[in-house]
């Protein structure tokens, strides 16, 4: 089980990072290397499976590909193209190559059309269902989506392992291409270990890793024995793979519960491997969470006679994202360790990814001496490294003096370049030439606004001038409330902390300060300021941020209505307040930057609200 980094539309390097994977392989006596969804051209390649010249090179990498699938079996995932005219011209496909032919063709069913996918735009769903024998097994093989249709609310009307386990297969293989959210990992594992116990064999799941654009694949994936054990997770955010041995089938109808079983390399255990380059290896050891304790369905099936779980009794599972945490308070849930350092991991990804996939290499960005720069400036040190990151401090008249100095400390505790630029003349010459038209109107928020603006002029000059990526510094709650200035602090090529509500951004900062202090303790505990006018503090114009999250949350990630948060407790003027500020707001957001995906509902590609609207506003 191959778990890989692809790039989107880079075919050569996919093709050889598959070849390789099959080398490895063989050099370790496989008979079958199973790779993710899409791996040959990459996950999402979105409009680009519209151009014929796109897929001509998705079926030569696979004739590449096959030549050395000779003596052992591939599962590769490619689009394919449909043969009958009537429906959508591709397949999302599943190839099983060997004796450098391809022997099966599989496609997927279920076409996720929600949040960041849009497969029902490009795919036909597949037409049938067949088991692939190989070598004296029977492969039911499917692709991401086509077993999440579980619950008691099935999004979809077909389920192809209703129709699979038709045929008693010996084992389920899932290719996959699942993005990262900060509860996938706990759903991911429930929605395997509801089949197994459904179905009584083992599974394994191969999933992708890396970042494309705003998308975060984090991999883990899994192999699950036919009594519900978890065997293996693979590690979070880096390639790996495991060797496998699909033992003999036992008698049907014996006296085990499990068809078949899984050799292990080591003893089970719950384990979750998350890390980071420079992070020591750490193992989060933790047991599926407690939640709905029903029957795994799958489509309008029920499972019949023995009790779920492998273990005996009932199996617990989580379904969805949002039930995941549900019944916690909503900022221990999002501030807990584990999220916190899943989350960090996946943003160092996130910036290391679209710089070496774009071919960038040096980051430029606003210190402030304020929370949320200091993050993203810590975490492109990280991801980049101290000589590739060149920082400005642009100080105006309404700057503390413990701002520059706190953003300097830290320049000097990160080791990276920066420099000192004052905007007070820029800014006041801003003021001399517009004040025929201002003439002698009270200071407002258009003279915090050209501050702003004055300040992304210089980082796009920097940027510009020298090459460098624009890093945008923003976080979530502050464009939920659009709480930020178009074309100012707004401007970048990749926003960092726009999935990250503000009360994560301090639990990040705490972290960063984990083993000593890099972020200098004056910036975690002063009170959040854009240090536009005079005194000027968050709080000024926002909630404090504890109360203001745990609404946004509910709104955003939870979608629920102002009556089921009013009906929490919160204030009802807030409540109505907050939401309208995010609904009037959603301009600022269509016209932002990418930002990487850690929540389940992130702004961006996944969250498509009309701008033009009345609702709540």
């Amino acid at each position: 089980m191959a778990q890989q980094n692809y790039h989107i539309g880079n075919f050569e390097a996919n093709t050889q990072k598959i070849i390789d994977g099959i080398n490895k392989a063989k050099a370790q006596g496989a008979d079958l290397a199973l790779f993710s969804e899409l791996c040959v051209c990459g996950y999402p390649p979105r409009d680009f499976l519209e151009f014929d010249d796109f897929i001509n090179k998705c079926y030569e990498a696979i004739d590449t590909i096959k030549e050395h699938a000779d003596t052992i079996g591939v599962l590769i995932g490619s689009p394919a193209r449909n043969p009958y005219r009537e429906g959508k011209d591709l397949f999302n496909a599943a190839f099983l190559l060997y004796e450098e032919e391809i022997k099966a063709e599989i496609h997927k069913t279920l076409l996720p059309t929600y949040d960041v996918f849009d497969e029902n735009r490009y795919f036909e769903p597949a037409f049938e269902w067949k088991c692939i024998p190989f070598k004296g097994k029977k492969l039911a093989v499917t692709i991401c989506e086509d077993i999440w249709n579980l619950g008691d609310n099935p999004l979809y009307r077909q389920t192809p392992m209703e129709v699979l386990i038709q045929e008693s297969p010996d084992v389920m293989l899932n290719l996959s291409a699942s993005p990262y959210n900060y509860a996938q990992d706990t759903v991911r594992n429930s929605i395997v270990k509801a089949h197994v116990d459904k179905y009584r064999i083992p599974m394994l799941y191969c999933n992708t890793i890396g970042s494309q654009t705003e998308i975060v694949f984090e991999g883990g994936s899994l192999v699950y024995d036919a009594a519900g054990n978890r065997v293996k997770e693979l590690k979070y955010f880096e390639e790996d793979d495991f060797l496998y041995e699909l033992a003999p089938q036992c008698p049907k109808g014996g006296s085990s519960p499990a068809q078949s079983q899984l050799k292990q390399e080591a003893p089970i255990r719950m384990e979750t491997t998350i890390t980071a380059d420079s992070l020591e290896e750490k193992l989060l050891q933790k047991e599926l969470p407690t939640g709905n304790t029903a029957s795994p369905q799958s489509g309008p099936s029920q499972p019949g006679g023995s009790p779920l779980g492998g273990q005996g009794g009932q199996a617990t599972y989580y379904y969805s994202a949002a039930d995941v945490g549900k019944g916690s308070d909503i900022i221990a849930y999002l501030t807990d360790d584990k999220n916190i350092n899943e989350i960090y991991c996946a943003l160092l990804l996130g910036i290391r990814d679209y710089f070496q996939k774009m071919g960038f290499k040096k980051a430029t960005l606003g210190a402030s001496g304020g929370i949320d720069s200091a993050v993203v400036q810590a975490l492109a040190v990280e991801a980049l490294g101290k000589e590739n990151v060149h920082v400005l401090l642009m100080p105006s008249e309404y700057s503390s003096s413990h701002s520059v100095s706190d953003a300097e400390q830290l320049s000097k505790n990160l080791d990276n370049r920066y420099d000192v630029v004052a905007i007070k003349d820029i800014y006041n010459s801003f003021l001399t030439t517009l004040h025929p038209i201002f003439g002698n109107l009270p200071f407002s928020v258009a003279e915090e606004n050209i501050q702003s603006r004055v300040r992304g002029n210089l980082l796009m000059a920097v940027a510009n001038k020298f090459g460098y990526i624009l890093l945008n510094t923003s976080n979530k709650s502050e464009l939920a409330t659009g709480y930020g200035t178009l074309y100012g602090d707004m401007a970048g090529g990749l926003s960092v902390l726009g999935d990250v509500y503000k009360m994560q951004v301090y639990a990040l900062a705490r972290y960063i300060n984990r083993k000593s202090e890099i972020i200098p303790e004056h910036i975690l505990t002063k009170a959040p300021s854009a240090e536009l006018r005079p005194n000027q503090k968050d709080s000024d114009s926002l909630p404090e941020y504890d109360v203001l999250d745990r609404i946004l949350y509910n709104y955003i990630e939870l979608r629920q209505g102002p009556k089921d948060i009013i009906a929490q407790g919160y204030d009802e003027a807030l409540v109505k307040r907050t939401l309208k500020l995010v609904n009037l707001n959603e301009y600022k957001r269509n016209q932002f930057c990418p930002i990487i995906r850690v929540s389940s509902k992130a702004f961006g590609v996944g969250r498509r609200l009309p701008i033009v609207a009345k609702y709540l506003s």
